[in-house]
């Protein structure tokens, strides 16, 4: 029988290596980002695309991925590229990979056409049928209009992404600074993108994955795009540059002040229920009340820490009868 994918990887960091670079390929396999993408699509010219496949291939298969998500952005739909893009690389390293992106991701369809291409590889070359996960680039305004469609076209997808500098464009905003505010907009211009696309990432089950910031030397203005996303609830975001990788690690993680109270959260919520805590629907944590819908939070958090491998520094005691 076949086993459950596991579709919600660690994804704060997702660093994007062009395919036609061997020297960043090696690189990026020594960098602490949760997830590499390996680029076919806007890092490589039109000429380098053939050549970036192979280099691609031979990376996944030779390289050293320990402890990340793998996974190949391709070319979009629109292009001639997409199909020999999807069967070079997953015939040649379908086993040494965990997802296929799809940029520009305008419909269902498109995440339907991945999916059928992706199971008929499967089959032809004995792999298991279903375990390589889509991620859809959402990058126009058809796209997120279309969002709930998309993000229920496939259970082999896993994130729904961000992608701000195409979008912008798609909807004429008047800013060349991809990811910071427009000029003469008081407000926040990404927030109903941003929560639109976070609606439908949880709707469905799937992550959500803030897209690139391209000021890649300034990594405090990096961090304060990153907290943004974070804070609204996203999974991670994309990195342009081994300098932005251990700012997204941390915004994107819990503070261990945090992540101690939502196991403190966990630990006194499981003893209050219990026969032992005499089966109480809620308790006091301290000064604070703790009860179901606290626990459900806390799980969030918790979750998070634990993903990113941090440990506890507090313990909880029961209180003496």
């Amino acid at each position: 029988m076949t086993q459950p994918v596991n579709r919600l990887r660690p994804r704060r960091s997702c660093l994007a290596v062009p395919g036609s670079n061997p020297r960043f390929l090696e690189k990026a396999q020594g960098l602490p980002a949760d997830q590499v993408f390996l680029d076919l699509e806007d890092a490589c010219a039109p000429l380098a695309k053939e050549g970036a496949r192979h280099h691609i291939v031979d990376a996944l298969n030779n390289g050293d991925w320990t402890g990340k998500t793998r996974v190949v952005r391709v070319n979009d739909w629109t292009t001639h590229w997409t199909y020999r893009d999807v069967i070079t690389v997953v015939e040649g390293a379908g086993q040494n990979l965990d997802c296929i992106m799809l940029p520009k991701v305008q419909d269902a369809q498109q995440v339907v056409a991945l999916d059928l291409l992706l199971t008929q590889i499967e089959k032809t070359m004995g792999f298991e049928v279903g375990r390589i996960g889509i991620e859809a680039q959402i990058e126009n305004a058809k796209g997120l209009v279309n969002i709930d469609d998309i993000a229920a076209a496939s259970p082999r997808l896993e994130t729904l992404i961000f992608g701000p500098a195409d979008f912008m464009a798609s909807i004429n905003m008047k800013t060349l600074v991809v990811g910071q505010q427009p000029p003469g907009y008081g407000a926040d211009a990404y927030h109903y993108i941003l929560m639109r696309i976070l609606m439908a990432a949880r709707t469905y089950d799937l992550q959500a994955i803030d897209g690139p910031f391209l000021q890649i030397r300034d990594v405090d203005a990096y961090r304060e795009v990153a907290g943004r996303a974070a804070a609204l609830g996203f999974d991670g975001k994309w990195v342009l540059h081994p300098g932005q990788v251990d700012a997204a690690n941390e915004v994107f993680s819990p503070s261990q002040e945090d992540y101690d109270h939502a196991e403190l959260i966990l630990d006194a919520y499981e003893w209050c229920t219990s026969e032992a805590g005499g089966k109480k629907g809620s308790a006091m944590l301290g000064d604070e009340m703790i009860d179901e819908a606290s626990r459900k939070m806390a799980l969030v958090i918790a979750g998070k820490g634990r993903a990113a491998g941090m440990q506890r520094t507090s313990k909880f005691e029961a209180p003496e009868a």
